[in-house]
C-alpha cells in the first residue's frame, strides 16, 4: 500500500491554497493542501504498526513546527508546478531528515523544499501564464503546526489519514 507523511496547515491557509488549486491543480479532489514531509512510499500492510511506532517516537522528539509562507514560487523548468513557499528552517529539515533516517520507505528523490502545491500538471505555456499572474500575489502567513499525519492512498487515488501524531518534543 502507498503511504506518505504530511503536515496540514491551518484551515485559513488551506482555503487560500484551495482558491487556486480548484482551478490549477489536478490533485485538488485527491488530497487536502499540505506540506510533504515524506513523499509516497510503499509498505507491506504487515509493517504499518512498525511505521506508526517509529512515527510516535519521532513525534515525541520534535516540538510543534513554526512555519512562514512567504511567496508563490515554481519548480520550473524541472517541473511545471507552482507552490506556496514555506521558508526552510532547521527544525523542518531535522524533522524531514528524521523521517528519512529511520527505515520508513526509501530515501528522498529530491532535495527537501518545504512547500504547499497550488498548481501542477500544466503545459509550459499555461504554467508561464499562470505563474506570471500568481507570483505577484502577496502571500505572508505564519503559523504553528502541532501534528503530522501518516496518510494512505485509496483505490481511487485519493489520500486519507491513517494516523495522526502530535509533535510534543523539545527540538
Amino acid at each position: 500500500m502507498k503511504y506518505g507523511i504530511v503536515a496540514f496547515p491551518s484551515k485559513k491557509l488551506q482555503d487560500f491554497a484551495n482558491s487556486y488549486r480548484k482551478r490549477y491543480d489536478t490533485h485538488f479532489s485527491k488530497i487536502t493542501p499540505h506540506i510533504t514531509l515524506k513523499s509516497v512510499f510503499e509498505v507491506d500492510d504487515s509493517k504499518v504498526n512498525e511505521i506508526t511506532s517509529m512515527l510516535q517516537e519521532i513525534s515525541k522528539q520534535f516540538k510543534p513546527l513554526s512555519i512562514h509562507v512567504s511567496k508563490v514560487s515554481s519548480f520550473a523548468p524541472v517541473n511545471n508546478a507552482i507552490y506556496l513557499k514555506v521558508e526552510p528552517t532547521e527544525q523542518l529539515q531535522k524533522l524531514h531528515d528524521a523521517l528519512h533516517a529511520k527505515s520508513i520507505g526509501q530515501e528522498p528523490e529530491y532535495k527537501f523544499v518545504p512547500h504547499i502545491t497550488i498548481a501542477q500538471d500544466m503545459s509550459s505555456g499555461e504554467h508561464d501564464d499562470i505563474y506570471g499572474q500568481l507570483r505577484m500575489t502577496d502571500v505572508h502567513s505564519e503559523e504553528v503546526i502541532d501534528r503530522i499525519h501518516l496518510l494512505y492512498q485509496l483505490e481511487d487515488g485519493s489520500w486519507t489519514v491513517y494516523e495522526t501524531f502530535r509533535l510534543s518534543g523539545a527540538e
